[in-house]
C-alpha cells in the first residue's frame, strides 16, 4: 500500500470519528436563571451557530419572556419553534424577537430551529 493511500485512510477515519464524537458524543450544555425584574422575568438568548444559552430556568408563577438575539445568517437559524406552545416564528435580524412562556404549572418546553438541527429549552420550576 503507497504512502498516499495509508494518508487517506488515516486521515478518513479520523473525519469519521470527528463526525461521530460532533453529533453524538455529550455536550456540557449550561443552564441559567432568568432574570427577574418588577415581578416579570426574562432572558435573551443569542441565536448564532446555535443557541446560548441552550436552557433557561423560570420561576413557575411569575410572567416570563425569552428574547431572541439573531446574529446569525444562517436561514435554518432565522426560525424558532415551540411544538408544546404551537410557535413557528420567523426570527428578525434587526431587534429581538420575544416569546412569551406560560409559567402557571412547572414543565418543560423545547425549541429548535426550523431544521431540528439546534435545541434548547425552558424549564419552569
Amino acid at each position: 500500500m503507497a504512502a498516499s493511500q495509508i494518508i487517506t485512510i488515516v486521515f478518513g477515519l479520523g473525519l469519521i470519528a470527528f463526525i461521530l464524537w460532533w453529533f453524538f458524543a455529550p455536550h456540557k450544555e449550561t443552564a441559567v436563571h432568568a432574570e427577574v425584574k418588577d415581578g416579570q422575568q426574562s432572558e435573551t438568548v443569542v441565536v448564532k451557530g446555535g443557541y446560548s444559552p441552550a436552557t433557561i430556568i423560570v420561576k413557575k408563577g411569575l410572567p416570563a419572556t425569552i428574547n431572541f438575539d439573531l446574529q446569525d445568517s444562517t436561514a435554518c437559524l432565522s426560525m424558532i419553534t415551540f411544538d408544546k406552545l404551537g410557535i413557528n416564528e420567523k426570527l428578525n435580524a434587526a431587534k429581538d424577537t420575544t416569546v412569551k412562556i406560560p409559567t402557571s404549572q412547572a414543565g418543560e418546553y423545547n425549541f429548535a430551529c426550523g431544521m431540528d438541527m439546534f435545541h434548547g429549552k425552558v424549564i419552569v420550576k
